[in-house]
């Protein structure tokens, strides 16, 4: 069976949907409408990076209803807004008294006329079972609307949202200002569309001389371990990324030892969430070439890509998601594959607003990019 893969709405579209639609349906089934009552723009927009970062716009309508709800129970509770009078039934409003005869011309006018060869049949004085006629259907009752004077006026806004929905459900991705030597922003795709992916590593400890301890996973000195829940693709790209910054450090530093000195722990933040993949292979790379020069990278830079042996960058998935995430964060320049390039010119142009794009080839190629001033290859 094949698996097709549907990109959700992007912010933009959401808050368009929402301006159009949600909003003023939820406003009208809360009775509010007509009145001053307003979200604004800038709520709704918080609402969807904060709090519905769905795909779709189902949460995002329950969150505005919601919303609006509590919005008419102020209005109630300010004791300003008044019933509005019920439309009368023009069927009870006239009503003429009947007379004898009239009433004896509706009696038999209400004898149907026979329409069936069973009508027909039936003698005079026979009663013939008749099937009860179904019952109509009730018409669905009308949201009871408020009369609120003009005066009176509500807007939500992004200082009072909290009032109506509670905390944010999500924080900012960007976990740094300024990124560290050792640390570095990935970009990964979730089940909520795209989102930051820091890539931590630190010198564990220090290998002396005369130790005994140089049993590891890579090389005879030094060595690597990862935490963070990851999977088997991401764990086997953490060791491919340990190789090549060890074989690109020999060849460009030659008298740098030190991964032969030191032990590196190489961390993925939250790891109560399993994470896999092979397109952090060029960010575990720079993070741990960042690391080995003790330089850190420029803090508006994102990057993905899946990493060979030899330092070729292969495509990726995702692409239009991630970006949405690295604009998110305030990203400046993103790094992606440059077989991903047809990818990157078919996005929208308001989803690369404010971001420049640097197709790569070759690994060689991003550490100029990043601040780390290493030559290509």
């Amino acid at each position: 069976m094949e698996i097709i893969r549907l990109s959700g709405y992007l912010a933009d579209e959401k808050l368009s949907i929402a301006q159009k639609y949600l909003a003023p349906q939820a406003k009208e089934a809360a009775g509010l409408e007509g009145s001053s009552v307003v979200l604004s723009d800038e709520a709704v927009d918080a609402l969807v990076r904060n709090y519905c970062r769905e795909s779709g716009v189902r949460n995002l309508k329950k969150h505005i209803e919601k919303i609006y709800r509590k919005a008419a129970l102020k209005v109630v509770e300010s004791g300003v807004a008044v019933d509005a009078p019920q439309p009368v039934d023009a069927k009870s409003d006239a009503a003429p008294e009947a007379t004898a005869d009239t009433k004896t011309e509706e009696k038999a006018d209400s004898v149907p006329a026979p329409t069936t060869i069973a009508d027909v049949l039936e003698q005079p004085g026979e009663k013939t079972p008749k099937v009860a006629d179904k019952k109509e259907k009730a018409p669905a009752a009308l949201p009871q609307r408020m009369i609120i004077p003009e005066s009176y006026s509500l807007e939500i806004t992004t200082d009072t949202l909290k009032e109506y929905v509670g905390p944010p459900v999500f924080e900012s991705d960007r976990m740094y200002d300024n990124t560290p030597p050792g640390v570095v922003m990935g970009l990964a795709w979730t089940s909520l569309g795209g989102s930051a992916l820091y890539i931590e590593s630190v010198v564990e400890a220090t290998i002396s001389s005369d130790s005994s301890d140089v049993s590891g996973d890579s090389g005879q000195h030094g060595r690597l371990h990862t935490t963070g829940q990851l999977g088997d693709v991401m764990k086997e790209s953490s060791v491919l990324a340990y190789t090549y910054v060890r074989s690109l450090m020999n060849r460009q530093y030659p008298e740098n030892k030190f991964f032969s000195k030191n032990i590196i722990h190489l961390h993925v933040p939250e790891g109560a969430t399993p994470k896999d993949g092979p397109s952090a292979g060029v960010t575990m790379t720079t993070a741990l070439l960042s690391l080995a020069l003790n330089k850190p990278i420029h803090p508006d830079v994102a990057m993905t890509g899946e990493l060979t042996l030899t330092g070729r960058v292969l495509k990726i998935g995702g692409l239009k998601e991630k970006t949405i995430a690295a604009r998110r964060s305030g990203v400046k320049r993103i790094l992606f594959p440059k077989a991903n390039t047809a990818d990157w010119e078919e996005l929208p142009a308001n989803v690369k607003e404010g971001l420049e794009g640097c197709p790569i080839e070759w690994y060689g190629q991003i550490p100029p990019l990043v601040g780390l001033a290493e030559p290509s290859k």
